[in-house]
Formats: structure tokens, C-alpha cells, sequence
């Protein structure tokens, strides 16, 4: 969840270090620090609280003079945010620094074994124990102490190591948590995730599980956990650099909202060839679709929001089976597999701790599984059977918006090609809802005209303690997502929740002036969205209703309505989504917090 940067070359380290770690801070953290080999000794540095308080401490680097170091932003999980506790972690003499993303689980008892042999710890943290284990077990030979670290520790993580014996290298291995090692004609590079290193170079290494890296000016060596040779061949990056840039909006969020119609444009029409959808990427014979008994999508946050509504366009047009997930749940639960089904793993980052998890259950029961990722070469794009694109582009800002309207567009295309294999719905159908689909970029870009509307409305609610989101069908799966995207960056108590559960419990938080927000785009269940809103309002409720133009009735029974453009109804959401998502940015705007970096969040959760 948090970010490395590691240089060695021709360059001064901590300046290309202090910016990596800047393309890093959407990731989610508390403090920072780095370590630079000067040509003597290391000298390390950290900071509590933003970058930039470790940027003027250190001179934009310039008091950290050297060629070779490595860095880090820490997002706290053992010991608060402190200057003990943020990376890098040093070994007593000073001789071995370490920085660590993940979590190690059996850090306690290896503590207590070190303590016992006469070693003093410093700081609450887990990743000190690595850099004691290191000298424990050094003789020498770096990469050796590093397998025997590797053989012993129990958990999840992505290390940059630098040893005084060997100034002129750095180490690194991975585990479960993100890394990846970049190369240009100056220097080499560690990070844990792309942007990072995005200006420097666009060639990289992805590092796999149980591998090992040690980097000098003269060689890139990988090898596994018992120290046998790898040859790797690097990938070429391909994302526009000025993607991961502001661009003239004030945040990331406003700039991916803004992003969104040529995003889904970019994700559907590659797949789309004459009026027919071409999947090819799935490497599925139609025989194999048509015997598919069961789906089950697993995923988390957002991602699991997809998935929601994904399941009921996937059932109402193919009739097949469709179970959701929250992956946390998913691999703990000891699920059910059977035959002639198919897993699908929908993560943004391609990196989410527990949906890797869960993929990799999967596999271990013989099944198929298919991947919706946002990143190319990500741990489960690599380790799936196959993988949905979503061609997002980078998304820097913490709450999701366009990658998450792109996995909705792939859930369509896969919906759509497999209800047309399997004979679900007739050819009139299908051309009739792919034209429907290709419309969707150009009527989400007509949405984002409304947002001054949406800004005068969310400014009336900047004060406001609690909100509701209520829906039916998909307009529940698109409440769920609504109601996330506002706690996320703005922290107000939010909550969705299916319109028909309304007397079993919620309606006793209805009180004069409680904000519910009403989603009622599909047509059959209309009447009994509305019998829901009647019956907030009945207690003093303030709704705000968001509806197609089919209804214009509604305005008898909400406060305030916004209108999303006609579509199919297995459509709306895609369309119903933005204005909740620009009535979450305007209120966080409002209250003046830091919509890219909320509290406590993080971008890529790779950790439990």
C-alpha cells in the first residue's frame, strides 16, 4: 500500500528518489524517509506526515549527496506514524538499510528469537526484523543472507536493500506485494509501482514471487529463493507520460472523471469489429461458454461494485448463474467450486492482496480464470488464464472513477458475447444494446456538462452528518458505489442500501432534513422506487432523485432530480454513476479536504 523508489547510476540518488516517491503518494501513507550511500557510509533520513516535510528537511536532497539509495512512504499497520517507525530500518552498526512494503505475520516470534541472541530493536515496526535477520545471517554474500531472510519469514513483501560491504548495488525481492525494476542509459531503477519511474524510462522487469534482484552501474541480475539464475526479458511501458500528470484540473479525481468518455471509448471499440464483439482475449471456445454453469465474480471496494452489477447483466442476458464476492470473503469462506465454471477477478491495480488470493485458490481447484485489470503485466493479469483490459490509463486519484467505468464497459462486451454465443437473446437484441453501448461515451461526456448543477447542489451539504443511497436492481449495485465514493473523500457517514430493505430497519434513521439520495433509472422497478421515496419523505426526508427523462413525474415526489440520458436499462449505470461521483468530489471540495489523498486510504491495497 505504500511506495519504493530505489536508484543506482550516473545520477545524484535522492533527487530522482524524492520524485519517485511523489508519483507514489496516491498510494496512501503517513511518513517518509530515504537512505544514500555518500561514498562512505549510509546516511538515512525521515519525516511524519507529507513528502514535501522530507523534501525541505533534506534540501530537495542535496544534504543526501550519492549515487546508490532507496526510499520509502509508509502507510502505518504495526506502530504509529513516527520517525522511529518510517523506513528505511537500519541494522545497529548501520551497515544494512531496508525498505518494505506488506505485512510480516510471523515478525513476534522472530522478534523474540533476535532479542534473545542480544538484538535491540528500535522501533514497533515488523520490517526491522528483516534488517537484523539480515545481519544475522550475513557472511558476506548479500544475495545468500536475503534467500535465508526469504526461507524463514512468513507474510507479504516487496524489499529495496542496501548493504555499506557492497556500496555500489541494491537488493531487492518480492513476495506478494508489487515491484518492479526499470533500466535507462544512466541508471537502474526499483519501484513498487510504474509512474514512479514513468519519466526516467519505459523499459522495466516485473519481479515475481520468491525472485531476488541485485543491481549495480554494470549488470541486472534476477535469480529465485535458492539463488538459481533467471533470465528475464523487460517490457516496454506504454502509457503517455502526461497521463499521470494533473493536466490543468485541480485534482486527479476531477481530471479522471473528465477522462471517463474517452476511457470506456478506448476499452469497447478495439472490441468491436463490423457490429460484432471480438473477445478473443479470453481464450474461450464457444463450446466452453456454452456449457459454463456458473460465474462467480470476486473482487473488492469498487471493484466488487462492478461486479455487483455486472452479475445482473450477466444473468438477465446469458442466464447464467452469477455469484459475487467480496474476495476477503471469497478465500476464507472454503468456497464451492464445480465444474464448467469460471472465476472472474476484477482489481484495478491487478495488484489487491485479497483478490490475488483468491485467484490463486482458484487455480489450486482446476479453475478457468479470467481477469479484469487496469494494468498491464500486474500480478493478476500475469498469474490469471486470461485478461479483459480495461485501458483506463493511469488512475492516480484514491476513489476510482474511470477505471471503474471501465470495467462496467467490459462487463457489457463479456455479457453481451456470451448471451449471443449461448443463443440468450436474438440478433435483433443484440445489435439493438451494442448500439446502445457504443453511445455510452458520448452521453457520459453530455453528463458532465451538469456538474456546475451538481456543484450548487452539493454545496447546500457540506455540513451534513449522515446520507442514504437507496436503489433496486442495478440502481442498488449503482447506490452501493454512489455512497462509497462520498465516504471515501469526504467522511460523512454514508450508506446504500436496497430500497425494498427500507421498512426492515432503515427508515428509523429517517428524521427532517436526512439526505437520501434515490436512484430510479430501470423502468419496472419505478413504481416501487418511488413508493420508497414517498415514504422517506413522509418523514421529513430530503430526496434527490436521479432519473431518465421517461419519468419526468418524479419531480411530484423528489426535491431536487437529476436526469441521465435514455439507454437500456442494463445501461444506466454506467450513466448513473457520474453524477454521484462529481456530487462526491464538490462536497469534499467543499469542505476543503485533499480529495486525491483521503485519510487512511490507500490506492492499491496489497496488504490484509
Amino acid at each position: 500500500m505504500c511506495g519504493i523508489a530505489g536508484y543506482i547510476g550516473k545520477q545524484q540518488a535522492a533527487p530522482i528518489i524524492l520524485d519517485g516517491l511523489s508519483k507514489l503518494e496516491y498510494r496512501g501513507y503517513d511518513s517518509a524517509g530515504i537512505a544514500v550511500f555518500d561514498g562512505q557510509k549510509i546516511h538515512m533520513e525521515k519525516a511524519v506526515g507529507r513528502l514535501r516535510v522530507l523534501d525541505e528537511k533534506i534540501n530537495h536532497g542535496a544534504l543526501l549527496p550519492g549515487f546508490c539509495g532507496i526510499g520509502h512512504t509508509r502507510w502505518a499497520t504495526h506502530g504509529c506514524p513516527s520517525d522511529t517507525n518510517a523506513h528505511p530500518h537500519m541494522n545497529e552498526e548501520h551497515t544494512i538499510a531496508v525498505v518494505h512494503n506488506g505485512i510480516i505475520e510471523n515478525y513476534e516470534k522472530l522478534k523474540q528469537r533476535l532479542e534473545k541472541k542480544g538484538y535491540r530493536f528500535v522501533s514497533e515496526t515488523d520490517t526491522e526484523v528483516l534488517a537484523h535477520m539480515l545481519t544475522e545471517y550475513y557472511r558476506g554474500d548479500p544475495v545468500e543472507a536475503i534467500e535465508k531472510v526469504m526461507h524463514r519469514v512468513e507474510g507479504s513483501y516487496a524489499l529495496g536493500i542496501m548493504f555499506l560491504d557492497h556500496p555500489h548495488h541494491i537488493y531487492a525481492a518480492r513476495k506478494d506485494s508489487p515491484l518492479i525494476v526499470g533500466i535507462n542509459d544512466t541508471g537502474k531503477f526499483i519501484a513498487s509501482d510504474v509512474p514512479a519511474i514513468l519519466q526516467y524510462t519505459r523499459t522495466v522487469y516485473y519481479v515475481e514471487n520468491e525472485e531476488i534482484v541485485c543491481l549495480s552501474n554494470e549488470h541486472t541480475r534476477f535469480c529465485n529463493i535458492d539463488g538459481e539464475p533467471i533470465e528475464k526479458q523487460p517490457v516496454t511501458i506504454d502509457w503517455d507520460i502526461h497521463a499521470a500528470e494533473k493536466g490543468g484540473y485541480e485534482h486527479f479525481m476531477l481530471k479522471e472523471i473528465h477522462e471517463q468518455p474517452k476511457a470506456v471509448r478506448d476499452t469497447i471499440s478495439p472490441r468491436i469489429h463490423e457490429n460484432e464483439i471480438d473477445l478473443g482475449e479470453i481464450g474461450m471456445t464457444d463450446e466452453e461458454i456454452k456449457n459454463l454453469r456458473k460465474i462467480s465474480i470476486v473482487a473488492c471496494g469498487s471493484a466488487y461494485h462492478t461486479g455487483a452489477a455486472g452479475k445482473y447483466v450477466i444473468e438477465e442476458l446469458t442466464r447464467i448463474p452469477v455469484e459475487t464476492d467480496l474476495a476477503s470473503e471469497f478465500r476464507y469462506r472454503n468456497p464451492i467450486y464445480q465444474e464448467n465454471s469460471l472465476v472472474i477477478i476484477v482489481s484495478q491495480s491487478g495488484e489487491t492482496a485479497d483478490s490475488l488470493a483468491a485467484l490463486r485458490d482458484a487455480k489450486a481447484h482446476g479453475c478457468k480464470v479470467l481477469s479484469i485489470v487496469n494494468v498491464v503485466g500486474s500480478s493478476i493479469a500475469r498469474e490469471s488464464d486470461a485478461v479483459l483490459y480495461t485501458w483506463a490509463g493511469p488512475e492516480i486519484s484514491v476513489a476510482t472513477t474511470k477505471a471503474y467505468s471501465c470495467q462496467l464497459a467490459v462487463f457489457y462486451l463479456l455479457a453481451l458475447k456470451f448471451a449471443q454465443i449461448r443463443s440468450a437473446i436474438t440478433p435483433d437484441t443484440f445489435q439493438t444494446l451494442l448500439t446502445a453501448l457504443k453511445q455510452l461515451p458520448d452521453q457520459i461526456e453530455g453528463l458532465l456538462s451538469q456538474k456546475e448543477k451538481i456543484q450548487f447542489f452539493a454545496n447546500h451539504y457540506l455540513a451534513t452528518e449522515h446520507i442514504f443511497f437507496m436503489g433496486r436492481g442495478i440502481d442498488y449495485a449503482i447506490s452501493m458505489e454512489g455512497s462509497l465514493k462520498l465516504k471515501e473523500i469526504s467522511y460523512i457517514h454514508s450508506e446504500a442500501y436496497a430500497a425494498g430493505e427500507l421498512k426492515h430497519g432503515t427508515i428509523s434513521l429517517m428524521e427532517e432534513g436526512t439526505l437520501v439520495v434515490a436512484l430510479a433509472t430501470q423502468d419496472a422497478l419505478y413504481p416501487k422506487t418511488v413508493s420508497n421515496m414517498i415514504e422517506v419523505k413522509t418523514r421529513g426526508a430530503f430526496v434527490m432523485a436521479l432519473s431518465t427523462k421517461k419519468h419526468p413525474d418524479i419531480e411530484k415526489y423528489a426535491d431536487y432530480v437529476l436526469y441521465i440520458p435514455e439507454t437500456q436499462n442494463l445501461f444506466a449505470g454506467s450513466l448513473a454513476i457520474i453524477p454521484l461521483q462529481l456530487f462526491a468530489y464538490y462536497v469534499s471540495l467543499g469542505r476543503g479536504l485533499d480529495v486525491d489523498k483521503p485519510r487512511n486510504l490507500a490506492k492499491s491495497v496489497t496488504v490484509e
